[in-house]
């Protein structure tokens, strides 16, 4: 099994604090003889529809040798894990969370602003001193 984040902890308090029970911790997916392991899952019950909403959710702290190497691996991480629910989950959404300061250093200069667009990343911005989801882009 992978080592945790380091806003592990983080992220899951603020998902919890947002109103999402956390039933993975981490998320294990089989493909073939494949694992692998997003770091949270999560559901929330949504009231209108009498239904629960459910996401995985791979958390990046972009602390490695250079912002590129980790977006790249992010991003690698993501299609990866995003083609493999579609099959095994299909009802469930993968987001990747970012801090808020990480957020507003890559995801909006050029470089982030094109993988939104043309990607469709779906991202969970959180503060990490507050333990707070800021905003979901989807």
């Amino acid at each position: 099994m992978p080592a945790k984040d380091i806003y592990q902890d983080t992220v899951k308090n603020a998902l919890i604090k947002d109103g999402w029970t956390i039933t993975d911790d981490p998320l294990k997916l089989q493909f073939g003889k494949r694992k692998f392991f997003v770091d949270l899952g999560a559901k929330k019950l949504l009231t209108a529809e009498k239904d629960d909403r459910k996401i995985a959710v791979e958390i990046k702290s972009f602390i490695g040798r250079s912002e590129m190497d980790d977006l790249e691996n992010a991003l690698g991480q993501y299609v990866l894990y995003e083609n493999v629910l579609k099959v095994v989950e299909p009802n469930r959404e993968l987001y990747l969370a970012v801090a808020d300061n990480i957020f507003e250093a890559i995801f909006e200069d050029e470089i982030g602003q094109l993988l939104l667009e043309n990607e469709g990343l779906k991202v969970c911005i959180f503060n990490p001193e507050t333990e707070e989801i800021v905003k979901w882009i989807k």
